[in-house]
């Protein structure tokens, strides 16, 4: 679910992010996997090739970026041709085997994609 403003205040859905308190200093970042994919997301913790992140959302197809490296810096161009699915509160990852940080455009991007459901 997506947040809403109602005359200038902005409403959160109840229980559908980490709280601020929790997200405080992790950084958002884009994590390619050996197996599992690319995720785009909170990395909560690192350990090797394992680690956890928060607020993760798939990113299954990807349109106007050429690059995991340019998504993480410029984001997407093409929104509505992407195919991201929902957010995953909490995701154990194995195998990472890339993690790039994205800039607050490429963040705003990813969150601008539309939930993709077949």
């Amino acid at each position: 679910m997506k947040e809403v403003e109602i005359d200038g205040v902005v409403y959160t859905p109840k229980n559908s992010k980490e709280s601020a308190e929790e997200l405080d200093g992790m950084k958002y970042c884009i994590v390619r996997t050996y197996s599992a994919g690319v995720f785009a997301g909170y990395v909560k913790e690192r350990n090797g090739k394992e680690g956890i992140v928060l607020q993760a959302r798939r990113l299954w197809l990807w349109k106007g970026a050429a690059s995991l490296s340019q998504l993480a810096m410029e984001g997407v161009k093409k929104p509505d041709e992407c195919k991201f699915p929902c957010e995953a509160k909490k995701v154990e990852l194995t195998e990472i085997i890339e993690v790039i940080e994205c800039t607050k455009e490429a963040k705003k991007s990813i969150d601008s994609v539309p939930i993709w459901e077949k």
